[in-house]
């Protein structure tokens, strides 16, 4: 399956080869920000002036700054300056139109490399600048982040989980058929995915590492979307859990458990577990745990209104749907309990449940459910960085980081859903969108 996915990746790069090529800034860079929402605070600075050089951020300067004759300016004096997005809870190669499971069958791995690079140019122009992709086909999302930094393809920064773990008619098996016909369509789902036991966990851990993931992705609880199982049953032991935590931690990478149940999200906090994503049935239990133990949770409170409005379009199954309505409300009263709690939250949509690109539609609801709009786009900015372990490069706009920069014409701080359309986007110094500054440093889109 892997070969087959590069050798998609591949081919679906020579059809991409005719699309424009993004070109570099100058060495050095001016861009002058009317407002700038750096992230580092709930605060917003006006009038100053960011210099980039290369593809790091060297200097934020008050807008007195003398700019030296001759120079390459952005102009962004009319737009809100913020650092890139992250998304922390991404499926690249997913697309949001096959609920239906025998989509599943219809396609190639061609398919699925087509829509990666689809989805990752898409995700970069809304301003996406670095995601965190928790499952896809084997080790594609390491594939896609490699093709990306080879500079292949345009796309964001990617942390690159492995196929997740999953227990025996878990999550993340594949439920609903006979022995023999599941052996016939997946021989190799065991690779690298179904671990039961902490030796299959432990050795389940050490292969995805060692073929280069970013992240273990492990499902600690069954699925909204999924066959055959209930989001609110836990999935592994305790033992489990610890023991992919331990591996994992040992070999420097971080772990997300998919959690909806209550024992599930208990579990996983106790053993060590880095983020909750989902956290939909939470108790108060949870919560406390959560906020105790630093866990974050990473809460997709926007896909439930796009889930059940293309539900009878995209041919998703009944039971499906009445776990959906079941799940989707209470994750958000419990979005809004949890946040005031005091747990660290980071944002995280489950792009690919909705189409790539439309990631800063959950803005308006994390707002809605509690939160304001500088806390929204810090959880999207300076936590979501931390929580993926890239505070150093990303997260803010600070000297030192990495020039990933975009820019709305309205005030996000007083309308979220300005981040809905992002009109600048720069991503390691160089320009990808401009439909705002007076610049003659060419756009690409």
């Amino acid at each position: 399956m892997k070969t087959k996915f590069v050798l998609a990746l591949l081919l679906t790069t020579l059809a991409f080869a005719q699309q424009p090529k993004p070109k570099p800034v100058p060495k050095v860079t001016y861009i002058r920000a009317g407002h700038l929402f750096d992230a580092t605070s709930d605060n917003r600075r006006d009038n100053v002036v960011i210099v980039v050089e290369g593809d790091r951020i060297k200097s934020v300067e008050a807008g007195s700054f003398a700019i030296p004759n001759g120079s390459t300016v952005i102009d962004l004096r009319n737009a809100t300056v913020l650092p890139g997005l992250i998304d922390c809870h991404t499926h690249l190669t997913a697309r949001a139109d096959r609920y239906d499971p025998i989509n599943y069958f219809k396609g190639t791995p061609f398919t699925e490399g087509f829509a990666a690079v689809r989805n990752a140019h898409s995700t970069l122009l809304a301003g996406f600048t670095t995601v965190r992709d928790v499952g896809s086909p084997p080790f594609a999302a390491v594939d896609l982040r490699n093709a990306i930094n080879d500079g292949f393809i345009s796309g964001p920064r990617v942390v690159a989980s492995g196929p997740p773990l999953s227990i025996t008619g878990g999550h993340g098996d594949v439920n609903g058929f006979s022995p023999e016909t599941r052996v016939t369509l997946f021989p190799d789902q065991r690779d690298f995915r179904i671990a039961d036991g902490v030796d299959q966990v432990r050795q389940t851990v050490r292969a995805q590492v060692k073929y280069g993931v970013d992240v273990i992705k492990v499902l600690a609880t069954g699925g909204v979307l999924s066959q055959g199982d209930s989001p609110g049953a836990p999935q592994f032991t305790f033992e489990e859990l610890k023991t992919a935590a331990d591996e994992a931690h040992a070999a420097g990478r971080k772990v997300a458990a998919h959690a909806h149940g209550a024992e599930g999200i208990k579990r996983a906090i106790l053993a060590g577990i880095d983020s909750i994503e989902h956290a939909s049935l939470a108790n108060d239990e949870d919560i406390a745990l959560a906020k105790e133990h630093g866990t974050y949770f990473v809460m997709d409170i926007y896909n439930d209104d796009y889930i059940l409005g293309k539900a009878v379009e995209f041919g998703l199954p009944a039971a499906n749907v009445e776990k959906e309505k079941m799940v989707g409300r209470t994750q958000r009263e419990n979005f809004e309990k949890a946040f005031k709690a005091g747990v660290k939250m980071a944002f995280g949509t489950d792009a690919g449940v909705y189409p790539h690109g439309d990631n800063a539609k959950q803005f308006k609801y994390m707002v809605q459910f509690g939160m304001t709009p500088a806390q929204a786009i810090r959880a999207a900015t300076f936590n979501a960085a931390d929580l993926i372990g890239r505070s150093k490069d990303v997260g803010t706009v600070e000297a030192g980081k990495f020039a990933d920069i975009i820019a709305v014409s309205d005030d996000p701080l007083a309308n979220v859903q300005a981040l809905e359309n992002v009109q600048f986007v720069m991503k390691g110094g160089v320009v990808y969108k401009d439909k705002i500054a007076n610049t003659a440093v060419a756009a690409i889109e």
